[in-house]
C-alpha cells in the first residue's frame, strides 16, 4: 500500500482527473494500452485505476527480480526502455529524478507506519 501511495503522490498528486500530455490518465497516470491490459475500461475511474496500476507494478516488480528502481524506471519510461538500458534505469532526465523521488515518498511513508 505505501508504495502505491508513494507511485500516486508523485504520478497524479492524487488527482483522480490528472491527464499528461503524452496521454497517461488517473490517479496512477497509466497509458491507455496498459490501463486496457490490465482490465481499466474506465482509466479515469480511480478504482479502476489503481486497481490496474497495482498489478502492472506488481508484474514489473516480479519482471525485474523484485528491484524497486528498476520496477519504478519501467513504470515511468516503460519496459522497453528499461530492457534497451541493458536492465538499467534509462538515461532520460525524467526517469533519472522519478525513480528517487518515488523512493523517497515511500520510505517516509514506511516510516510513518513504523511510528503508528
Amino acid at each position: 500500500p505505501s508504495l502505491l501511495r508513494a507511485v500516486i503522490a508523485v504520478e497524479s498528486g492524487f488527482d483522480s482527473r490528472a491527464v499528461s500530455p503524452k496521454g497517461a490518465m488517473g490517479l496512477m497516470q497509466l497509458m491507455p494500452q496498459t490501463a486496457k491490459r490490465y482490465g481499466a475500461a474506465n482509466p479515469m475511474d480511480p478504482a479502476q485505476n489503481v486497481n490496474a496500476g497495482a498489478k502492472y507494478l506488481r508484474d514489473l516488480i516480479q519482471r525485474y527480480g523484485r528491484d524497486l528502481e528498476l520496477a519504478l524506471a519501467a513504470y515511468n519510461a516503460g519496459e522497453d526502455a528499461v530492457e534497451r538500458s541493458g536492465r538499467r534505469i534509462p538515461a532520460f532526465k525524467e526517469t533519472a529524478l522519478y525513480v528517487p523521488r518515488v523512493l523517497r515518498v515511500y520510505k517516509s511513508l514506511m516510516e510513518q507506519r513504523q511510528v503508528t
